[in-house]
């Protein structure tokens, strides 16, 4: 009880020096109302309520009988027999047990540590979940804004082609037809025909262009409006998906702290990578050294030992010490000097193990036990060793992609701000722009997705090494 109001008391104290949108005070809400948290912890303390038990002696058997006639005896009359007796196992065995029930406590401690560890890697890997979504709908947003600034751009890029067509069309209507020339003598026909030619010719170069070329780039235009128009829409869509995925991992983050799944979860603006540096030469040491899982298959190996200590004191006689009491009245026809005195007798008794059988069971049984807790020891070493490497390759690899997606991202923007410029003065076109954006947008989205699996991978070393900034 002493270690469970302790426990809280820091808790608390650590819950007043965090802000509401720090990692850190949700990491000390979690070790205080997380179920499977405390339910570890309660099996310890329940584990630690065995250790007295195991060491002390069975209760003493007492045995009373009454003679309903009593009994004539020479010095007087037995009315009563009481029988007090106490066993006394080997010596050993009670340490022994004692040391395997306090033993397996401490294997249960360690599931504890274990059961904390595991929650705080779950809070914290769905903690950059959750800024990964929350980043990326603000990403999302901002997009929109471009495509909103792209569309005012097309729009005046529209009305420009629109009103330039429009005057040509009426500059070429106001033109007067030229007359055709007379001729005044039939002796000239060669020469009229002649003139005819070079007359058609000059007709055809000035009537005016044809319809089809103005309309093609006012469609242009207009195309490159609906277009901007789909992307926005596609954008809208992600937005809400993204909502909706933020709502279920944010149910899933307030499972982990025992509250309401839409109670709300405070986030920082940005999110930013985490700035600890793992020493690589000792993490493997580190792991070996203070895991919980391996530390519980520790203790109860050493647990085993005790027990096959134990049950080989078991196979020894067991030895009683008591007294017998003797109830004697005094009896009117006896002349004894022992008349109506009580009788004491102390007594001894032995067990007899001479059944060898399920003694030798017991110490197979302890050795086989052995024989596990060792094979689960080396697969479970095994495991975390795989576990390792697999966050050694999130870290390396996500530490690379910060720094590829960052150059990407800034190099995609500063072109896309060329292009738009460009499109400004109807140099570029819309798909070179769109193409460029939705590139920016996916290092963007990428970078962000970068920082969340490097302070993962971070937050996974630190769950293998049982490394824990709240104790």
């Amino acid at each position: 009880m002493k270690k469970l109001i302790v426990f809280t008391s820091i808790l608390l104290f650590s819950l007043s020096l965090y802000s509401q949108d720090s990692l850190m005070y949700y990491l000390a809400i979690s070790a205080k109302n997380n179920p499977t948290v405390q339910q570890r912890f309660n099996e310890h303390q329940a584990a630690l309520q065995k250790v007295p038990q195991a060491g002390s002696l069975s209760d003493p058997e007492l045995s009373v009988g009454v003679f309903l006639s009593p009994m004539e005896l020479i010095a007087g009359n037995q009315v009563a027999d009481i029988r007090l007796m106490q066993m006394f196992p080997w010596f050993g065995v009670l340490r022994n047990a004692k040391d395997e029930m306090s033993l397996m406590a401490n294997a249960k401690f360690e599931t504890f540590r274990d059961a904390k560890l595991q929650v705080f890697y779950d809070l914290q890997r769905t903690w950059y979940e959750l800024n990964k979504v929350k980043q990326n709908i603000r990403i999302s947003e901002k997009n929109i804004e471009l495509l909103h600034t792209i569309e005012r751009l097309a729009v005046v890029r529209f009305k420009a082609v629109s009103l330039g067509n429009n005057n040509s069309a009426s500059a070429n209507n106001a033109m007067p037809s030229s007359p055709s020339p007379v001729s005044s003598s039939g002796s000239s026909g060669m020469n009229t025909m002649s003139g005819s030619s070079g007359n058609a010719a000059g007709s055809a170069a000035s009537q005016p262009a044809s319809p089809m070329a103005g309309s093609s780039s006012v469609g242009s235009g207009l195309t490159d409006v609906y277009r901007i128009q789909i992307e926005i829409s596609d954008l809208q869509n992600n937005i809400e998906l993204l909502k909706n995925q933020f709502n279920t991992i944010s149910a899933q983050f307030n499972s982990y702290l025992n509250r309401l799944p839409d109670a709300l979860v405070s986030l920082p603006d940005t999110l930013i990578a985490d700035n600890y540096q793992p020493l690589f030469a000792t993490i493997s040491d580190s792991i070996q050294k203070n895991n919980p899982m391996l530390g519980m298959l520790q203790f109860e190996k050493q647990s085993l030992e005790a027990r096959k200590q134990m049950v080989t004191r078991m196979g020894y006689p067991m030895v009683g010490l008591g007294v017998n009491y003797s109830l004697i009245n005094k009896s009117g026809m006896s002349t004894s000097p022992m008349n109506g005195k009580d009788m004491v007798m102390p007594m001894i008794t032995a067990t007899l193990p001479i059944y060898r059988k399920k003694y030798r069971a017991m110490r197979d049984e302890a050795d086989f036990l052995k024989s596990a807790n060792s094979q689960n020891y080396t697969a479970t070493a095994n495991s975390l060793q795989i576990e390792y490497y697999q966050a050694m390759q999130l870290y390396r690899d996500s530490e690379r992609r910060i720094k590829l997606y960052a150059d990407q991202y800034q190099l995609a923007s500063k072109t896309l701000r060329i292009l738009i410029k460009s499109f400004a003065s109807s140099v570029s076109s819309l798909t070179d722009i769109l193409r460029v954006r939705q590139q920016t947008l996916d290092y963007n989205y990428k970078q962000v997705e970068a920082v969340a699996d490097y302070n993962t991978s971070i937050a996974w070393i630190k769950r293998l090494m049982a490394f824990s900034q709240i104790q």
